[in-house]
């Protein structure tokens, strides 16, 4: 039995129970096995993770099933077990990548604090457009 509805057309349904990772809107990445989709793209996510990279380290937040609104999804792809772990990312405690992450994030508002500030010395408005990647 094909899962296809339609030569051509991509869908979900062939994606069931591959691990997957997810990119979402806010910048957050999910990695789990696909167990559910339904006509909105809503997936329910078993056995997720989120992983949150800094420079070439990452850390894992263990997260069990995970539902997530299709409209949130930005980017979805299928993981080779095998491929993942050949990867040139070095695995840290959680609480080491959280540490890590919050330096990140004070680095980025005080850039933009200051770029703010140099627009306005120049006599011009900045405002910061918040990119996915901004926020994590």
């Amino acid at each position: 039995m094909s899962l296809s509805c339609l030569p051509g057309t991509a869908t979900l349904l062939e994606e069931l129970d591959k691990k997957l990772m997810v990119l979402l809107r806010d910048g957050r990445t999910l990695i789990g096995y696909l167990r559910s989709v339904d006509q909105f793209a809503n997936l329910v996510i078993h056995n997720c993770i989120e992983r949150i990279h800094v420079k070439d380290e990452y850390g894992d937040i263990p997260l069990g099933v995970f539902v997530v609104r299709g409209e949130n999804v930005v980017l979805l792809g299928e993981i080779e077990e095998k491929e993942e772990l050949k990867g040139k990312l070095k695995q840290v405690s959680l609480k080491e990548i959280l540490e890590k992450q919050a330096v990140q994030q004070a680095e980025k508002e005080e850039t933009e604090r200051l770029r703010a500030k140099a627009f306005k010395d120049r006599g011009l408005s900045y405002t910061a457009e918040a990119a996915y990647d901004d926020t994590y």
